[in-house]
């Protein structure tokens, strides 16, 4: 399935509060109400979150694309990220065999464009010779929270997968996008020439 043969959204929204959740429960994208705990509300709030936190990093590469007008390569990409965590979301919020077949979701070929990606910008870097910190510059540390945030989405999906519902893509692409943070918050601070903060074990002694 291309992209453009996802259902486009049909919402009209009109008000903001329902009252509907008061008692503490939603609904799932098929209908059905379960409560705010639920582990697929966790997953599916997680991705939110994750969303919201790349977000916040893209405005901060938008402050230091000054420094490097290439940043603005990482932009683009980080809001493609945005728009496909969505339709991921959409379908970790749908009940076991519920997707329906022009449902927006992930997609092979968006796992293979994140490998494809980590392997180019990967492949300007140098070395990796020491774990590293959060660090270096407002952008590498919103990057390592969005790497953090996405680890923990990965294993919200992980607690839900089942021989009943099929996430085992959802989880692929949100372990690929982990890595690929791990190389953008590298790479920002190569374009910016900040130093990356390396782990010294010995710091504290």
């Amino acid at each position: 399935m291309a992209d453009n043969e996802f259902r486009e959204p049909s919402i009209s929204l009109t008000r903001v509060y329902t009252r509907s959740g008061d008692a503490g429960t939603t609904l799932l994208v098929n209908g059905r109400r379960v409560r705010k705990d639920d582990p697929r509300v966790e997953a599916y709030g997680t991705v939110d979150e994750l969303n919201a936190c790349i977000g916040r990093a893209r405005e901060s590469l938008r402050a230091a694309t000054g420094r490097d007008a290439g940043l603005g390569r990482l932009d683009g990409i980080l809001l493609r990220v945005q728009h496909e965590l969505f339709n991921l979301g959409s379908e970790v919020a749908t009940d076991p065999g519920s997707v329906r077949e022009r449902q927006p979701r992930v997609l092979e070929s968006q796992v293979e464009r994140l490998e494809a990606e980590i392997d180019s910008m990967n492949g300007e870097l140098r070395p990796l010779e020491s774990f590293v910190l959060p660090g270096g510059s407002a952008v590498n540390a919103d990057l390592h929270v969005c790497r953090t945030v996405c680890r923990r989405a990965e294993r919200r999906v992980v607690a839900l997968m089942s021989s009943e519902h099929d996430l085992r893509l959802v989880a692929r692409y949100l372990n690929r996008l982990s890595d690929a943070l791990f190389v953008w918050s590298r790479w920002v601070c190569q374009c910016m020439g900040d130093a990356e903060v390396q782990w010294q074990p010995n710091a504290t002694l």
